[in-house]
């Protein structure tokens, strides 16, 4: 019985080990930092935004961030309430908005309007 015992606690360590493991390898973590409520959001001062500063404010949207021809920062859908932040962009970011009008994008602290384009909107800026 004691063996059994013995065999349940390691695989049981093993998985535990493996789960922890895989969750601080870099790039399965977000860039996504929800807010406690909706006014923290609203709160935020444009110097202290960053390069970019994606804020969902509707129910949500697909953003994409990549350096460009490089490395992909964000691939995810971001909900309502939840924001992404970049402090630099030293090689530039290509950036991709899967629903405009669901969001807010500031670019260097200043608001670009971006709700009347079209679904998949990309632009780009200059690190």
């Amino acid at each position: 019985m004691a063996i059994v015992g013995a065999v349940v606690l390691l695989v049981t360590l093993l998985a535990l080990g493996g789960f922890f493991l895989y969750r601080s390898i870099p790039g399965t973590g977000t860039g996504v930092s929800a807010n406690a409520s909706g006014t923290a959001a609203e709160a935020e001062e444009p110097e202290n935004m960053g390069v970019l500063h994606i804020r969902v404010t509707g129910e949500s949207s697909n953003v994409f961030v990549r350096v460009p021809g490089g490395d992909v920062l964000l691939d995810q859908e971001v909900t309502h309430g939840q924001s992404v932040n970049y402090a630099s962009a030293e090689g530039g970011l290509e950036v991709t908005i899967g629903e405009p009008a669901a969001v807010d994008v500031f670019v260097n602290g200043n608001l670009r309007d971006i709700a009347d384009r079209e679904p998949g909107y990309s632009f780009t800026i200059d690190g």
